[in-house]
């Protein structure tokens, strides 16, 4: 499966992006929001061998894909949709630091939307993010996410409990985005 954007080759993960992936993922700066990492080599591994199982389901709830730009073929992160019922999908999305503030989270998110809602004909797809993690909330704003709530202390990791901001889009407002 590949998806495009203007700038953007969305791909399945192969085992050859291995070294690329653990380079954003083992970056504590990466995965400061995230409730995984920073990665070890056997962590990544796993990931790997997550993602590549996922390729092989049928029919098919999960997407990971490798976010790779255009021009240079350089994998720069990785992003994805998973399907629930009824109808519904979270989109994520994780990008090496060097790459932030320059637009490819926005236009990767905005076209899972697009898969989302044309291709697996979802009805809502939300997503979360850490209330510090401003720039991912950015991200949700800017492809026309809405604002849900402050979900409190629902998630246990490294030590503590950890609170959600939580956005969503419906299809028939994402067809009037577009």
């Amino acid at each position: 499966m590949i998806l495009e954007t203007q700038r953007l080759i969305l791909r399945e993960f192969t085992v050859h992006d291995l070294e690329d992936i653990h380079v954003y993922a083992s970056n504590p700066m990466v995965v400061k929001h995230m409730m995984w990492g920073p990665n070890t080599k056997e962590d990544t591994q796993d990931y790997m061998d997550r993602v590549l199982s996922m390729q092989k389901q049928e029919p098919r709830q999960e997407f990971e894909l490798a976010a790779v730009i255009k021009d240079t073929k350089q994998l720069v992160g990785g992003c994805g949709i998973y399907r629930s019922k009824p109808s519904q999908g979270e989109i994520g999305y994780c990008f090496h630091s060097a790459f932030w503030g320059k637009g490819f989270a926005s236009e990767a998110a905005d076209r899972l939307l697009e898969f989302g809602f044309s291709e697996l004909g979802l009805h809502r797809i939300f997503a979360t993010c850490r209330p510090g993690n401003l720039g991912s909330a950015k991200v949700m704003q800017k492809i026309g996410m809405k604002y849900e709530g402050h979900i409190r202390e629902h998630m246990w990791h490294k030590g503590s409990w950890h609170d959600s901001f939580q956005y969503s889009i419906l299809e028939n407002e994402h067809r009037i985005k577009a």
